[in-house]
């Protein structure tokens, strides 16, 4: 004889019938009020073309970021050079006066 029976219960199905639904309508929707509100001169307009520009990024124009990559590694390699040449001119000046005090042979002007 059982004291406790357990039934378990018949899951139920999810029945939904969705009506229509133009997905291109709803996206043309929001980029229209997305270019309304990039429009508007307020502290809203500038955050959102603000934040639409860090999520399009460089997509936009792409000679634009060729030429920003370009100019920043040319910046770098002439930072290089010129640090490369005052070493050298460090070195070749300044080295020799500074072994001749170190050893003692050598006094400071």
């Amino acid at each position: 004889m059982r004291f406790f029976v357990t039934r378990t219960p018949k899951h139920r199905q999810f029945d939904y019938k969705p009506r229509y639904w133009d997905q291109e309508a709803e996206e043309r929707e929001e980029r229209l009020k997305r270019l309304e509100s990039l429009k508007d001169d307020s502290v809203a307009g500038t955050k959102a073309r603000i934040s639409s520009g860090f999520k399009r990024g460089y997509r936009g124009n792409s000679g634009l970021r060729r030429r920003q990559v370009m100019r920043s590694n040319l910046i770098l390699i002439l930072i290089v050079l010129l640090l490369v040449f005052l070493s050298y001119l460090f070195l070749t000046v300044y080295l020799p006066e500074i072994e001749g005090f170190l050893d003692g042979t050598g006094a400071p002007q």
